[in-house]
């Protein structure tokens, strides 16, 4: 440890191999060891944890690393940093003296609640971690990603011979270009309709915030269509739409529904769907969760692309964007605990989600049925 540093709160850092069907991003970069160790704090990278993202355990051994060969001496250590939520067969990794900091969007995976609840684990999910000013910065770098990737989905199952409607984004000299719609101009929309723009679609971008769309008329000087969200505004944009973007976020909460099954029915025949808050549940009603083996499905003739790990497509670029971000953070939690951290810095208690069997986030005690407890009373 390097002299005149006090020691660290959490000594061991653990980073197991994602699991999730083709998550090929890996929470943390060997900049990202390199720093904690400076610290004086140990990080156990489970062996091949990198390779997805075109990391390999060489590159973190250089920096400073252990790597270890299983999954559970990852786990075994007092802070585990993942990019997604445990799956059922982590579960039995989850324990009271354990603080996992991930992505976990409880309020749409209630097991995963549920067994976090049951093990008392203490857990801080990346996308409540939020600033005074309502962002939220651990969820930012991989919503930007997930925005820039909808248009490209999007573009390839608009392709005929991948179900589409053989539409070109573009379209051609004389010939009319894509209509994509964008629900929602937070980080997400914002990325999707800026990339659509560049790809010369004809992009349309609905939000309820008439701030928000002011700032992307500023930015965008009339390339980007702007709507005020309502009813009828959706149903008529909805019903142009070659390619519809689902991009409504709700801090720690469940996407609303804002497109319903009738109005899918009413969409082009062909014309595709991505819904990037499929994580949060969606934010359209026909949306079910789909994975990068099997991205699609077709319903009222129309295909849905609804994967809940969009940004893992473009691992390399993720596992850097999602390090840059989460560093700061993950340093805070390590050098003083999660309540040192919390005290220290009101973001981190927003993204405390759950403490000793008690849940500490509001619209994920509400949607589960259990009582709320304040992040700092749970810690205490």
């Amino acid at each position: 440890m390097m002299s005149g540093m006090s020691a660290p709160a959490i000594r061991t850092v653990g980073v197991p191999r994602e699991i999730k069907s083709a998550e090929h991003r890996v929470a943390m970069t060997p900049d990202g060891v390199r720093e904690l160790e400076r610290h004086g704090i140990d990080v156990f990278v489970e062996t091949g944890a990198g390779d997805g993202a075109s990391i390999s355990d060489d590159d973190y051994r250089a920096s400073g690393a252990d790597i270890v060969p299983t999954a559970a001496d990852a786990w075994s250590q007092e802070l585990v940093v993942k990019v997604k939520e445990p799956k059922e067969e982590e579960f039995g990794f989850l324990r009271d003296d354990l603080t996992l900091f991930t992505y976990l969007h409880l309020a749409a995976y209630p097991d995963v609640a549920k067994a976090l609840i049951a093990s008392g684990t203490t857990s801080v999910a990346y996308e409540t971690v939020q600033l005074s000013d309502g962002s939220l910065p651990l969820l930012a770098p991989m919503s930007e990603v997930a925005g820039r990737l909808a248009p490209q989905m999007g573009a390839h199952f608009l392709e005929r011979h991948n179900g589409g409607r053989g539409v070109l984004m573009g379209g051609a000299p004389g010939v009319r270009p894509a209509r994509v719609v964008v629900l929602g101009a937070g980080n997400v929309g914002w990325n999707a309709a800026w990339i659509a723009a560049g790809m010369e679609a004809e992009v349309v971008l609905i939000d309820k915030n008439l701030d928000r769309l002011r700032w992307v008329d500023q930015i965008h000087k009339g390339r980007i269509m702007t709507l005020a969200s309502n009813r009828g505004a959706i149903e008529r944009s909805v019903l142009e739409a070659d390619l519809l973007i689902g991009a409504i976020l709700v801090a720690g909460g469940r996407a609303p529904v804002v497109v319903s099954d009738d109005m899918v029915a009413s969409m082009k025949p062909r014309a595709v769907i991505v819904d990037v808050a499929v994580d949060q549940g969606g934010c359209i009603e026909t949306t079910r969760e789909t994975t990068h083996d099997d991205p699609t499905y077709e319903m009222h003739g129309i295909v849905h692309y609804a994967v809940g790990n969009m940004p893992g497509a473009v691992p390399h670029t993720s596992a850097y964007a999602l390090t840059n971000a989460v560093l700061p953070y993950q340093l805070a939690v390590a050098l003083h605990g999660v309540a040192g951290a919390a005290r220290r810095d009101p973001a981190v208690a927003h993204g405390v989600n759950t403490v000793g069997g008690q849940v500490t986030i509001e619209p994920v005690a509400e949607f589960i049925g259990v009582d709320f407890v304040e992040p700092m009373v749970a810690l205490h």
